[in-house]
Parts: structure tokens; sequence; C-alpha cells
């Protein structure tokens, strides 16, 4: 697997996915009827912001991540990141590595934290993968996401120094 930078002619490729887990309303904040123009500006960041694909040794691209300041002016010292990863390809360390690279580029660019403002707490997979990198809960906004299967559940803000 290689993580390289998105190019516009990558969202071919990250659409079908992203509508997926948009769409199923689990684990994004994001409109569930999000269409594909709309999605395509807010994911495919510009610098000094970015957007990467994951892609496998015969370019297939397997996850996504936008990395960019979590906030403008005088808390632009603080990285904030999201993470797509194509469900038919989950379980194999994509998330993981787009994390790390996230992170990596995070402290490349000067940034002295990295902030997840709205994880959702029944993410469990995603809590885990993010606590295993050293993300701490720092709060969670209660009944702050509506789950489609659980009703109203706890948005975690996590956190992370770099």
């Amino acid at each position: 697997m290689m993580i390289r930078d998105a190019t516009p002619e990558d969202w071919a490729a990250i659409w079908p996915f992203f509508r997926r887990i948009v769409r199923a309303g689990e684990t994004f904040t994001y409109p569930v009827d999000l269409d594909a123009d709309t999605a395509r500006a807010w994911w495919l960041l510009t610098a000094p912001n970015r957007t990467v694909v994951a892609v496998d040794e015969d370019g297939t691209v397997l996850g996504t991540a936008k990395m960019n300041n979590n906030q403008w002016g005088n808390g632009a010292h603080v990285a904030g990141a999201s993470y797509l990863v194509d469900p038919d390809h989950a379980g194999r360390g994509i998330g993981r590595a787009l994390c790390a690279h996230s992170l990596d580029w995070a402290r490349q660019q000067g940034f002295r934290a990295m902030q997840f403002n709205a994880v959702v707490a029944t993410n469990t997979p995603a809590v885990r993968l993010y606590e295993s990198l050293g993300f701490t809960v720092l709060g969670t906004v209660p009944e702050g996401f509506r789950h489609p299967a659980h009703g109203l559940v706890g948005l975690h803000i996590m956190h992370r120094p770099l």
C-alpha cells in the first residue's frame, strides 16, 4: 500500500465508498443525502491543507484522508483530519496507515496537536484506533449524533499532542 496526494481524477474512485459510508449515517455528521459535487468540494482540499489516498499496487483507491487546521486564527496551530476507508477493504490497516500519515504531516507542518471534533461514540473501531495512536477523549457531547440504529448517541472530542 502507498499513500499519495489525491488528484481530481481520484474522485471517481473515492465517491462510491464516500457515498456508501455517508449514506449509512453511522459515522459522519455529513448530510446523508450529500451530493457528489458538494462532497468533492468538502473533501478534496487544497494547500496548505491536504487530501491523500491509500492505493494498492494496482492503483486501486483503498481509502482517503483529509488533513487541515482544526480552527482558524489563534486556534490554527491544532490540526484536524478525517478518514474514509472503502468498506470492501476494511480490516487491512488502511485506517491506521492514513491516521499515522496525517500525524506525520501535521508534525511536519508545525502543528502542536491534532483534534477530532466529532467521533461518534458508537464507532468503537475508530475510537480504539485513535486511542491506540495516542488520542484521548477530552469530552463527549451527549446525544450529539442521531445514529440510525442506536438513536441519539454521544460525539467524542478526541485530542493528541504532537
